[in-house]
């Protein structure tokens, strides 16, 4: 199993982001979660499979309907924690 960060830019706050990736995520059969940022990013972390993770990374520039996407920059990591589900917040 492997993990990834994403922050991912542009107008992406308001606009069902967070639950449209939840549902891509879940689709995927990843954990994590999506969150809002101040600074109006949307932080994505996702565990699972390597194939999942691509799959999700590429999806992320897409987005939801009412989102456009700028920018997606994402690393691997270690959760301190293994995710449950995929949640908002």
């Amino acid at each position: 199993m492997k993990c990834i960060r994403c922050l991912v830019s542009g107008h992406v706050q308001g606009v069902w982001f967070r639950e449209t990736t939840r549902r891509k995520a879940v689709g995927l059969g990843l954990s994590g979660q999506a969150l809002n940022l101040p600074d109006g990013r949307v932080e994505v972390t996702a565990c699972g499979d390597e194939s999942a993770l691509l799959a999700l990374r590429e999806w992320l520039w897409e987005g939801s309907p009412l989102s456009r996407v700028e920018a997606v920059r994402c690393e691997e990591l270690t959760p301190a924690e293994p995710f449950s589900g995929f949640h908002t917040g």
